[in-house]
């Protein structure tokens, strides 16, 4: 039976939003966000779960760091210019989420207070459900991720981590992907 509150492989996709290089080296923990990201996004490729990413203004804040980028490439994920905060203010994105077409979004990226919440706000108020992966969010100052985390979960947003989202697309121990799965989970940090 499926359960409403789970992520399926089938009905979810992953959302990169605004890992760019003049704004990544000064987010708390930096190396383990964006480590936590690659993560992630191996676990997409994996389980073959659609990727969309944005970029915030980049020729101020620069363009997605390299080894993201890197990943998006390999994976055919669109990186989408915006220059709202919110990702759901632009048309491109919209358009594209409409195209993937999927009800689950599973968020990774930056800043967890101002663009990660402000989309996370307004894919929940069309009817997505989302989650947000706290070890795959940062922001400049841990007070403000704290209380980012904190507000999109109280808008309804599930809280989760990279790892529980893998295994959760994963589902069984006796699938031909679980090796696969372990060996993208042991690089952890």
């Amino acid at each position: 039976m499926l359960n409403a509150a789970r992520i399926d492989a089938d009905r979810a996709m992953v959302l990169v939003i605004d890992v760019q290089t003049k704004l990544l080296p000064l987010i708390e923990d930096q190396e383990l966000v964006e480590a936590a990201i690659g993560q992630l996004l191996a676990g997409a490729s994996l389980f073959e779960t659609p990727v969309l990413a944005t970029e915030q203004y980049p020729k101020g804040i620069g363009p997605t760091t390299a080894s993201v980028r890197a990943i998006l490439s390999s994976l055919g994920a669109p990186i989408l210019e915006k220059s709202t905060f919110s990702c759901c203010g632009d048309e491109a994105f919209r358009q594209a989420c409409r195209r993937i077409d999927k009800p689950q979004i599973v968020i990774c990226g930056i800043e967890a207070h101002v663009c990660v919440q402000q989309t996370a706000l307004d894919l929940l108020s069309l009817g997505h459900q989302v989650f947000v992966c706290a070890d795959a969010v940062g922001s400049r100052r841990g007070l403000d991720l704290d209380l980012g985390l904190a507000r999109m979960q109280q808008a309804g947003a599930v809280i989760t981590t990279v790892e529980s989202v893998l295994f959760e697309l994963c589902e069984a121990c006796n699938v031909p992907k679980f090796k696969r799965l372990l060996e993208i989970i042991k690089q952890q940090p």
